[in-house]
């Protein structure tokens, strides 16, 4: 079976596009030409104004006024016067006055004569010091117990000292002059201190503090 196929000339097609086209620019102008006129109208814009406040200069300053000077009253002062230095009395007793100067006491003493020689009585002389010394009634308490240590060793031994006897005649401090060794001091100085008595050192027969230095022996036979 076969189509049925006509052939077609190419102009027609041309002559067909031709008119098609003629039809469409008809069409375009035809709107073109019916179309209203559009005009652009420009309006001036709105102008807004306001009121300026105008500056007003400030008002001038008056210069200061000169003030008026008080003038200073002067005021006169009452003179100043003395009180009468005369007191007024009743009395009728009357004072008398007399340029007559009255004569120098003869009990005043008249100033001593020049190149006259002063005499001047010698110092008195200062009583001598009467020293202490043991009291008697005490001699038993004199010796001090034999040290344990030294007496242990067999060891005789002795000491001397220097005591401040006060004025009650009890010894107030002892230093050590020589000892054979501390034991033996330290005895002695307990001793001392403890049991020593003296009869006090004496000036113009007033009790005083002085010093004295005593010996003191250590033996075992006396043991």
């Amino acid at each position: 079976m076969y189509a049925e196929h006509r052939y077609q000339p190419q102009q027609s097609r041309a002559v067909s596009i031709g008119a098609s086209l003629l039809i469409s620019g008809a069409i375009i102008t035809g709107m073109i030409y019916s179309a209203p006129n559009v005009v652009r109208i420009f309006v001036d814009p709105t102008i807004r104004t306001y009121n300026v406040p105008e500056t007003v200069p400030p008002p001038p300053i008056d210069p200061p006024k000169e003030q008026p000077r008080i003038k200073a009253e002067t005021r006169t002062q009452p003179p100043i016067t003395a009180p009468d230095p005369i007191l007024k009395t009743d009395s009728d007793v009357t004072l008398k006055t007399t340029p007559d100067i009255p004569p120098v006491q003869p009990d005043i003493a008249k100033p001593a004569e020049v190149g006259r020689p002063v005499t001047v009585d010698p110092p008195k002389p200062v009583p001598a010091l009467v020293g202490a010394r043991r009291d008697p009634r005490y001699a038993d308490a004199f010796q001090p117990n034999y040290p344990a240590s030294e007496l242990r060793a067999q060891r005789d031994g002795r000491v001397s000292v220097r005591v401040l006897v006060g004025p009650d005649g009890r010894v107030k401090a002892v230093e050590q002059v020589s000892a054979t060794s501390a034991a033996f001091f330290e005895a002695t100085k307990q001793q001392a201190l403890s049991k020593w008595r003296f009869k006090p050192a004496t000036r113009g027969g007033v009790a005083e503090e002085s010093w004295m230095t005593l010996s003191v022996t250590f033996q075992i036979k006396d043991q």
